[in-house]
């Protein structure tokens, strides 16, 4: 198959890629749409930076030659950062897949229909503060709908429903405040507190202590003459091995407590982002006097805190 064959594939594809679809770079993850597709470039946005590229059809013939003379294809773990994209796209031609376990992306033959692993749907390229902001909105939705006060009233089905939101708000928000922790390290010196609207934080330190090797450790008991036995005992993880692989009971050398918990197993986010857009669509609807008095409100209030804060 000459290139100028893959070359209008990959317009026709790009073109065609739907309004709520988006590519993502294979190792930074980046989502971009296809703009346009012309005759010497394919000209892509990158969604979060709002920024235009344009991927130049010479430099996929260069991407073509190597697939073509390279049975192993490219590692998409050494991939440079301004090739990702190009390799994305060329992921839509059904001249080419990507072998998960190596981690390569490779010619797979002119049988290959597998969709692209870079082709996503919009919203799943959200970022943490993006995805953060849903699932409350969600949340909240939810909150607002059922009778908590009274969980016993609530329908199972609600109630799965209440506790997988709390849980993707929960893990969300502590990815985000992770994040969020380490860049405020660059705004505060030791000792130093910042201040915001609503609260303090403040640099601390903590150690966390790692057991060094034995030698060193029995070697260090030997120079204060303290005898290796007040330190030695029984390796619950050595323990863990004998029980894997004898008859020794685990009940014979561990007291065992069953404890009974629910857990998260499956998060339908198509059913998150379809209710989502519903909310969305009508928060946007929203134009009637009694809004309009609602949101005077809210600004109110927070002029009453921020008359408040300022006073104290």
């Amino acid at each position: 198959m000459e290139f100028d064959t893959v070359w209008r594939e990959l317009r026709d594809r790009a073109e065609t890629l739907g309004p709520d679809e988006v590519l993502v770079t294979p190792g930074s993850e980046r989502p971009f749409d296809c703009v346009t597709a012309e005759t010497d470039r394919i000209v892509v946005e990158f969604v979060r930076e709002g920024a235009e590229r344009s991927l130049w059809r010479d430099q996929f013939q260069v991407l073509f030659d190597r697939l073509e003379t390279d049975a192993d294809g490219v590692s998409l773990t050494d991939l440079p950062a301004g090739v990702e994209p190009y390799v994305a796209v060329m992921s839509l031609s059904s001249r080419y897949g990507v072998d998960d376990a190596g981690g390569k992306f490779h010619r797979a033959g002119t049988s290959a229909s597998a969709e692209s692993p870079f082709r996503r749907p919009a919203w799943t390229a959200r970022t943490s503060a993006e995805r953060v902001r849903d699932d409350a909105v969600l949340l909240a939705d939810a909150l607002e709908r059922e009778h908590v006060d009274d969980p016993r009233s609530v329908e199972p089905a609600s109630l799965v429903d209440l506790y997988v939101l709390l849980s993707d708000v929960q893990h969300g928000a502590d990815r985000l405040r992770r994040e969020l922790g380490d860049l405020l390290l660059n705004y505060i010196g030791p000792d130093a507190r910042l201040h915001g609207r609503f609260g303090s934080v403040h640099r601390t330190t903590r150690e966390r202590r790692r057991l060094k090797d034995e030698e060193a450790v029995f070697d260090a008991l030997d120079e204060w003459g303290i005898p290796h036995s007040w330190v030695t005992g029984i390796d619950s993880q050595k323990l863990d091995v004998v029980i894997a692989v004898t008859d020794l009971e685990e009940r014979a050398v561990y007291d065992v407590d069953e404890q009974v918990y629910v857990q998260k197993t499956a998060v339908e986010e198509g059913e998150k982002q379809s209710r989502l857009q519903g909310l969305m669509d009508r928060l946007a609807g929203v134009e009637t006097e009694e809004a309009a008095e609602l949101r005077a409100d809210i600004r109110a209030i927070e002029d009453r805190i921020d008359a408040v804060v300022t006073a104290g």
